[in-house]
């Protein structure tokens, strides 16, 4: 299963930063341009799954493009949170009524956040977050917590499973250490990072079952992934 695609379109640096960190951590693909004709380009060359957009921007505002979008076909039906520091209802209504699906005012916590766009990828494409992940010949069902690899099941203990559904949400994706530490086993949580190499070890044997083709790449220096074929 490939990670749903982000564009994220904010023109404050330490804002856009912050918001790709936390959807990379959820394990989304995310791309980030701070300009409304940048934007623009981009969406015409490529449409992601879901568009975060700010109202204030250089060149184009979030307001002019959002309304462009839903003018072409192609995006006419993209998923659109808008962030902007207007408070105002009349402005929310203006922002909801030139096309935006969401909106959000600075501040806001980050785990609403998130919980705005998981909501809104739902309604809008549920498929991207199907509760059954697949790489390659592995199947992980999220509901049920059982995992097979081709007809036969792999039983796995629950820390070696979060690891394997994180790997499979972003295949090909390299992981470092510290990672897949915040997103397995939580940010609040101390642990050695050679625990991380210990718990891969396990996850590798299990899946593989000593007879067949690797699927867990270590990239020496860098952490690990999982192989999509």
């Amino acid at each position: 299963m490939i990670a749903p695609k982000i564009l994220v379109v904010e023109d404050e640096e330490p804002l856009s930063v912050l918001l790709r960190y936390n959807l990379e951590s959820e394990g989304y693909q995310v791309e980030t341009v701070m300009r409304g004709d940048e934007a623009e380009i981009r969406l015409r060359e490529n449409v992601p799954d879901l568009l975060v957009l700010d109202w204030m921007l250089p060149s184009i505002s979030g307001i002019e493009l959002c309304r462009r979008l839903r003018i072409r076909p192609e995006t006419e039906r993209l998923p659109v949170i808008m962030l902007t520091a207007r408070g105002e209802e009349s402005d929310r209504v203006r922002g909801l009524s030139t096309g935006a699906d969401d909106y959000l005012v600075k501040p806001f916590s980050m785990p609403e956040f998130v919980a705005r766009v998981r909501a809104l990828l739902r309604r809008a494409k549920p498929e991207t977050l199907s509760n059954v992940l697949k790489v390659g010949d592995i199947v992980l069902d999220r509901e049920t917590h059982r995992v097979y690899r081709g007809e036969a099941e792999i039983r796995l203990g629950p820390t070696e499973f979060r690891l394997l559904e994180f790997l499979m949400r972003s295949p090909g994706r390299v992981f470092s250490r510290g990672q897949l530490l915040d997103n397995v086993w939580g940010e609040t949580i101390y642990i050695d990072e050679r625990t991380v190499d210990v718990h891969v070890g396990r996850l590798r044997k299990a899946v593989n079952d000593g007879r067949l083709p690797d699927v867990i790449r270590t990239i020496r220096g860098a952490g690990y992934s999982i192989q999509e074929s």
